[in-house]
């Protein structure tokens, strides 16, 4: 069964860094679009960063731009990881987030950003304090 499982969430203090990984496992996806979405509590889930199937294509959303670094890498055994390195960290990135992944190309990522996408993992939370 195909599956996106989030890991490295946790407390920091603001200015400090966080190194979120997302494993995707049960099918090959290696031709999928990738990407982390979050949610704070009393708030609709946002965009935070895309990348392409290829690696060649990178998105993020203008609130994080500059801080956050998305990244992925396939193994010997073709599992995908997606990491998302979080620097300069903000009391307002507090949320829970979800990494998701979309069938398609570099072309269609705006699909992904807008959270058209076929899995989605359980999410992992972050939590920065001021």
């Amino acid at each position: 069964q195909a599956q996106l499982v989030e890991s490295g969430g946790g407390l920091v203090q603001a200015g400090g860094s966080l190194r979120l990984s997302c494993v995707a496992s049960g099918r090959t996806f290696s031709g999928y679009n990738m990407g982390w979405f979050r949610q704070a509590p009393g708030k609709e889930r946002e965009f935070v960063a895309a990348i392409s199937w290829s690696g060649g294509s990178t998105e993020y959303a203008d609130s994080v731009k500059g801080r956050f670094t998305i990244s992925r890498n396939i193994n010997a055994k073709s599992t995908v990881t997606v990491y998302l390195q979080m620097n300069s960290l903000k009391p307002e990135d507090t949320a829970n987030y979800y990494c998701a992944a979309d069938a398609g190309t570099a072309a269609t990522i705006w699909r992904l950003r807008q959270g058209e996408c076929d899995y989605w993992g359980q999410g992992t939370q972050v939590t920065v304090s001021s």
